[in-house]
């Protein structure tokens, strides 16, 4: 099945669902708190949103707790992760294995020896912190910050596990700190050629990036050089504001970013009508401040980092009314706030808007959403061993590169083309190769696979025990889709799927089956014919439209 194709085939499941039209409630276009029902499908679209596969447990805990209970403990502070560990036998001279290497910067002289295993390291702790997150949205956040301040690749390993915790510290706070913190960190520096910035050569790439994409953005085309937001003067204003700074790894091993006076430009800039004609003095180390606290004064910055969370967390449908009614409320309790992000992304999460039911699996999951929809919602089973575990958590990185989505490896520094590529957005993540590779994957998941000598597959049995109604076929069908799916299936699907677990076949022959086996749930023979029957239904779900819609 081609893009087109599958893209008409949930096409045109939405246009017969009526939960995909947008209610015809004006006050659903709005920041107004949620007044509706709170039952497993909106505490299951919540969660789909804000964390990585929730599991049934997940979504019965959230209900229980309530809308307003659930977006506190999701946004509530959470320590730090412990940071990455060396997995290896081969010697690193600064970190035995198990031990972390993270205060010491590789030498240049080791660099050959220790930078691979090194990133096998840090790759495998990106991907266990989103695996093992929970009921917190952190490493959702954090994902979208790696996004927005897109890197294609940061070379050292120490500089991106900073890069990393940097985000990660401030994911939902003070985005003035935040964005202050990309400015001089090594690895922004390195990858916007901030470190080349000198009085004696100015570099604009970082500027230009800093106020078309992490702030401000461009709004249209007024003239040649002269956006609505900005000109070409003030790119070149702020870059000179901007020199000075490089990164450095010492000779202890300690890394990071320093000031370089003589690097820096101290004379006075001046900006455009469109930052109405401030001049910036020197302010020597501390001018990059100055800089952010000017782009940071226009609402617009705000507007632009509301419409950027509602196109991760809601959808990109933008218009004239949800710009007027979400983006424009949102914005000003971001502003209001100085720039705290924890409100504002609240209220979205809280909001009539939100839980309108045409948002109710409008997006294309991207690929770090449908892997760990089949660890964490399907609740895959792990190894107790750290190492082994962490072998697990390293191997996403060959499925995420096959899906076209690794972390610290974007393709641009605009981010994934999928959350800013119109007309097509979340549609991006489709096409031909991609579902063929989406296919691949899922079935390694339910036929199982090795990573270095330890094998991972799907408990069905065991997962399916967690369901309510097992024994009636129709309703197992459904509330596996309750779980996995952000739609209820038709009564056609219903049957499809019916006749794939039990093909030809009358209801009561699962009913006999499955109890015969609950009644012996050691007899080999009988857990296989059991098992063999859900692999075959579980092949077919996890490539359904349905699968990879969130």
């Amino acid at each position: 099945m081609n893009k087109r194709q599958f893209l008409k085939a949930f096409a045109g499941k939405k246009e017969q669902s009526p939960g995909n039209q947008r209610s015809s409630n004006a006050s659903s276009i709005s920041l107004s708190p949620y007044t509706g029902p709170w039952s497993f499908a909106q505490a299951a679209h919540l969660l789909r949103r804000t964390t990585f596969g929730p599991t049934m447990a997940n979504i019965n805990e959230a209900v229980g707790m309530g809308l307003n209970g659930t977006v506190s403990h999701l946004t509530a502070e959470k320590a730090m992760p412990e940071p990455p560990i060396y997995m290896e036998e081969t010697v690193d001279p600064f970190a035995q294995k198990g031990e972390t290497w993270i205060n010491w910067a590789v030498p240049t002289n080791l660099s050959t020896q220790l930078n691979a295993p090194r990133r096998r390291s840090l790759l495998a702790w990106i991907y266990e912190n989103m695996g093992i997150d929970g009921m917190s949205i952190q490493e959702k956040m954090t994902l979208f910050w790696q996004n927005h301040f897109a890197v294609q690749n940061i070379g050292r390993n120490e500089y991106a596990y900073q890069f990393l915790n940097l985000i990660r510290e401030n994911a939902l706070g003070d985005f003035r700190t935040l964005v202050e913190g990309i400015t001089i960190s090594p690895g922004m520096l390195i990858f916007l050629n901030g470190n080349q910035n000198t009085r004696f050569s100015p570099n604009e790439n970082f500027a230009r990036e800093l106020l078309e994409l992490f702030t401000i953005g461009r709004g249209p085309e007024a003239g040649p050089g002269d956006y609505t937001n900005y000109t070409e003067v003030d790119v070149r204003e702020l870059a000179r504001a901007l020199t000075g700074w490089a990164q450095f790894v010492a000779d202890d091993g300690t890394y990071g970013s320093t000031y370089i006076e003589n690097r820096h430009d101290k004379e006075p800039k001046k900006l455009s009508p469109r930052f109405d004609e401030i001049e910036i003095q020197d302010g020597g180390e501390d001018e990059y401040k100055q800089v952010i606290d000017i782009i940071l004064q226009k609402k617009e910055t705000a507007r632009f980092l509301c419409r950027q969370l509602h196109i991760w967390f809601v959808g990109a449908e933008i218009d004239d009314e949800v710009e007027e009614n979400v983006i424009e409320p949102m914005a000003s309790i971001l502003f209001d706030s100085n720039y705290n992000v924890k409100p504002a992304l609240e209220a979205l999460l809280k909001s009539e808007y939100f839980f309108d039911e045409k948002h109710l699996g409008c997006m294309v999951n991207h690929p770090l959403d449908f892997i760990y929809k089949m660890i964490n919602s399907l609740e895959l089973p792990l190894t107790e061993d750290r190492f082994e575990q962490l072998d697990l958590w390293k191997r996403l990185q060959n499925y995420a590169t096959l899906l076209e989505m690794k972390p610290i490896g974007l393709p641009s520094v605009a981010g994934w083309k999928a959350f800013y590529q119109a007309p097509q957005f979340y549609d991006a993540w489709i096409n031909s190769s991609s579902l063929l590779s989406r296919k691949s994957i899922s079935d390694l998941f339910v036929n199982g696979f090795n990573v270095n000598g330890v094998r991972y597959n799907l408990d069905l049995i065991a997962f399916i025990a967690t369901l309510e109604n097992t024994l009636d076929p129709n309703e197992l069908i459904k509330d596996i889709a309750k779980v996995i799916f952000a739609q209820p299936l038709s009564d056609e699907q219903i049957t499809y799927l019916k006749d794939v677990l039990i093909p030809g076949l009358p209801d009561f022959e699962w009913t006999v089956e499955y109890t015969e086996f609950l009644s012996l749930p050691d007899d080999e023979q009988l857990r296989t014919g059991v098992n063999n029957k859900l692999k075959a239904l579980f092949k077919v779900m996890l490539t359904m439209p349905e699968f990879y819609l969130i």
